[in-house]
């Protein structure tokens, strides 16, 4: 597996952890830790921008922290499920495979044309 893949999966994890925080977070040093993920976040999203496309990146980033932070917040802080949350949410899911797949085309179509010239 490609190694910014794994950064990818992180970031997303991470995001997930401070969404988390800032519901549960009281003391001073909780806070800390939770800033400190934030740091830890953004300091490897960049990371998984070097050798992929940035735009699939931070829809990927944006979809699972948002799809993890409805989920959260439906099965640990006891939100309300819908059918329009629940509709929304695949919208996030279909766009983030949409970009996938676009950028995957783009990068066939690029690979061909290399040795055109």
């Amino acid at each position: 597996m490609n190694k910014a893949w794994i950064y990818v999966g992180l970031t997303c994890l991470f995001e997930l952890i401070w969404v988390y925080g800032f519901n549960e977070a009281q003391t001073w040093w909780q806070w800390a830790i939770v800033v400190g993920v934030i740091f830890l976040d953004y300091h490897i999203l960049p990371k998984a921008c070097e050798t992929l496309p940035t735009g699939t990146v931070y829809a990927i980033f944006a979809g699972i922290g948002t799809i993890g932070t409805v989920l959260m917040d439906i099965y640990l802080f006891g939100e309300s499920f819908s059918f329009g949350k629940a509709f929304f949410v695949m919208m996030i899911v279909i766009g983030v495979i949409g970009l996938n797949l676009s950028d995957k085309e783009e990068a066939d179509g690029k690979d061909s044309l290399k040795g055109a010239a």
